[in-house]
């Protein structure tokens, strides 16, 4: 629902400022803005404390696997596989000075026009 324990907050005070109650079903909390408890606001503290920490424990093990990834060889970070090789640019670019539609060479290849117009 959020990004971080602030992020929570002040979506909830959105929420309630725009008069939707927030009723969190597994807490048993309810959230309207006129009767709100602190028993309720202090529990609504905890939980985005402990998510916020789960995401931290969580990000900070994927840099430890990646890093022991890199360290035996096995991550590359080479990115997404190239739509088009160098022989079917030139092959294009041809073409394209042949006068033929830029639409009918992106479908005679398989790509987005966009990508055509990126590649030539």
């Amino acid at each position: 629902m959020a990004r971080n324990l602030d992020d929570l907050r002040s979506i909830i005070i959105k929420l309630i400022n725009h008069g939707i109650n927030i009723h969190f079903i597994k807490e048993s909390l309810t959230f309207t803005g006129n009767d709100d408890s602190p028993m309720s606001k202090l529990l609504l503290s905890m939980m985005g404390a402990f998510a916020e920490f789960e995401l931290e424990l969580r990000r900070e093990r994927q840099k430890e696997g990646i890093a022991a990834a890199k360290k035996r060889g096995a991550y590359k970070n080479v990115g997404r596989k190239k739509a088009l090789n160098d022989e079917q640019i030139m092959n294009i670019r041809y073409r394209i000075e042949l006068g033929e539609s830029k639409l009918q060479l992106a479908k005679d290849y398989g790509i987005s026009r966009q990508t055509l117009y990126n590649s030539i």
